[in-house]
């Protein structure tokens, strides 16, 4: 179901909710480029299905509302330049009204897709709400690899992932040698979503279960 949120900023923002309200596991689900879409909700609902109370924001409505975009061209132009609009700052100021609209009293974890693997790395970095922090296929991380995550982490990338490349994934490893990594022989960027032509179902189905076992062991 669609929320508001309103952040420390007063900026009010959507979110969506899925799963049992008095979990005592949740997630803050961390979007692509693309918008609260179609796929995010469906990575919300399966993490419901696995009894997780789980807060996907919107953090496009920092500069346009209710974004949904589809995996096109011209919706990948479209998400950078949205993303570039929105600071760093303000980003995790809508990932911590996220956190505060989870279950009272259950322990919180973060995973993010894309601009959300890079998201979920700072949750990990930069809040101090989250018990855990998976990360798929983060571009961002591997410039900010150098900060101090605050609770484990996990990351999962593709080993042709043009945009992140594995020199890139080797330097996060190098420098974060607490961090568990895994790399996906023949994958590339976006393995994990079923919408995308670089969908691959073996490695997702492997990422996800590793993901819910990682969140197992940290989120009790």
């Amino acid at each position: 179901m669609r929320i508001e949120l309103v952040a420390s900023d007063g900026h009010r923002l959507g979110a969506w909710r899925a799963g049992p309200p008095a979990a005592r596991r949740a997630l803050v689900v961390v979007q692509e480029i693309f918008g609260v879409n179609r796929h995010m909700r469906r990575v919300c609902d399966a993490f419901a299905a696995e009894g997780y109370a789980v807060v996907c924001p919107a953090l496009f409505d920092r500069v346009e509302r209710d974004v949904e975009l589809g995996y096109e061209a011209a919706d990948v132009a479209r998400g950078r330049a949205l993303r570039e609009r929105i600071a760093p700052a303000q980003v995790m100021a809508d990932i911590e009204a996220a956190a505060a609209a989870l279950p009272a009293g259950a322990r919180r974890g973060i995973v993010g897709y894309c601009w959300g693997g890079t998201v979920a790395w700072w949750g990990a970095t930069r809040s101090d709400r989250f018990a855990a922090a998976c990360c798929w296929y983060g571009g961002g991380i591997a410039a900010t690899r150098d900060e101090t995550p605050r609770c484990p982490v996990q990351m999962h990338f593709g080993e042709l992932d043009q945009s992140i490349p594995l020199a890139d994934v080797e330097a996060i490893r190098a420098a974060q040698p607490g961090v568990e990594i895994f790399v996906y022989p023949g994958a590339g960027h976006g393995f994990g979503c079923e919408e995308r032509a670089s969908y691959k179902p073996d490695a997702a189905a492997l990422a996800q279960r590793r993901t819910l076992d990682f969140f197992a062991r940290h989120l009790g």
